[in-house]
């Protein structure tokens, strides 16, 4: 059963008479329906491109936030072959809510890592709803250094609320390890590509998005802080989100625009988890466009190319 927002009520509405018109079709207690169907379903989908070719920012989070929205584990399993994850930091212990691991992309060998939600109550509880601990961070440092070592291209999915903030987390160096890995990222001498296919949330997001190239969805976000803590920071009042996500410009198409990242990504009529298929595709695509330009580039050029982009952010305005 799909799961409407609520500014997606008009469709939801439009799709639920579809739905009782079907009913009494298969019932045999009424005439031929198949026109009417046709009709309201070319509604419908007029109206879902309608109010998604105009969504603020808010609506945008929700949508980024969806529930059906496909994840690391989604994305790894259709464009990913003979994926094989790595477990552990060598340190303290696993940490699920980042997944990582070696496998090929359009048959070249590469390094994948990413942050994992979960779809359901029980893998959500695995994965931590995708807020790593030190250890995912320190698992994430391992692999970029097994990459660099053997010369593979990095591809990183960030979809996290933020890192957890857990006292447990505090103790062994949560702060220290998002810096770590973000030193890592900075510092590869191999291309990597990141991707914001969801939530892009604070240090957790950019501790593995410190790349070559940082792609984001049509309707992802990204930003130092949620929507919610900002409102609850600057007005004291959490029910202010709305107003904290328009005024803090956590679009695709504003951070397009301030340098922050490289491209957007086109998602399908009414998000990606409309057609997750879809939307894969599209991600895949463009991650070997941006793969490409790098081949042939050395070590040194590779860093130079990541350090001008990261120093030229806000130059421009």
């Amino acid at each position: 059963m799909r799961t409407f927002l609520e500014f997606e009520k008009p469709v939801a509405d439009l799709q639920g008479k579809v739905q009782e018109l079907r009913t009494l079709g298969e019932s045999g207690d009424a005439v031929a329906v198949g026109e009417e169907i046709s009709k309201l379903e070319a509604k419908a989908g007029q109206a879902l491109a309608e109010i998604y070719a105009k969504l603020t920012p808010w609506q945008k989070t929700q949508v980024a936030r969806h529930p059906d929205r496909p994840h690391f584990a989604d994305y790894a399993k259709r464009l990913v072959t003979e994926f094989t994850p790595l477990a552990g930091d060598r340190k303290f212990g696993e940490d699920q809510a980042i997944l990582a691991g070696f496998g090929r992309f359009q048959g070249r060998p590469v390094a994948v890592i990413g942050q994992e939600k979960g779809n359901n109550t029980e893998t959500r509880i695995r994965h931590n709803f995708g807020m790593a601990r030190p250890e995912g961070y320190r698992k994430a440092v391992r692999i970029m250094e097994l990459a660099q070592r053997f010369g593979l291209p990095v591809i990183t999915l960030v979809d996290t609320a933020g890192a957890y903030p857990g006292i447990g987390a505090e103790e062994r160096g949560q702060a220290e390890a998002i810096a770590r890995s973000t030193e890592a990222g900075l510092g590869l001498g191999v291309p990597n590509i990141s991707v914001i296919i969801g939530e892009g949330g604070s240090g957790g997001a950019i501790a593995i998005a410190t790349a070559n190239r940082v792609l984001m969805l049509e309707h992802a976000i990204y930003s130092v802080i949620s929507p919610e803590g900002a409102a609850s920071i600057l007005w004291r009042d959490a029910t202010r989100a709305q107003d904290a996500a328009t005024n803090m410009k956590i679009t695709a198409q504003d951070l397009l625009r301030f340098g922050v990242i490289d491209e957007v990504i086109a998602e399908p009529v009414g998000g990606a988890h409309r057609n997750p298929d879809e939307a894969i595709d599209a991600v895949g695509q463009a991650v070997a466009k941006a793969l490409s330009a790098f081949d042939g580039m050395d070590e040194a050029e590779i860093r130079r190319q990541r350090r001008e982009k990261f120093l030229a952010i806000g130059r421009s305005l």
